[in-house]
């Protein structure tokens, strides 16, 4: 069986049993968010507080003049 589907089967059997399939699709699409997340972290594909504080300033500079 394929990591993929091992770790799909692993989240779902975690699940109450009444669970829908929205709340099931939503851990499933969490747990692929944070692999990816984990994956680029180990990847060296981050960014440091400091460039992040820095595209947040931009970003919300833009917005304000937009709104104004």
């Amino acid at each position: 069986m394929s990591p993929a589907k091992e770790s799909m089967i692993e989240i779902i059997g975690r699940q109450p049993d009444d669970s829908t399939y929205d709340e099931i699709l939503r851990e499933l699409a969490f747990a692929r968010m944070v692999q990816r997340g984990l994956d680029d972290s180990d990847a060296g594909r981050t960014h440091g507080t400091a460039k992040v504080a820095e595209e947040m300033y931009a970003w919300m500079s833009s917005r304000q003049r937009t709104a104004s």
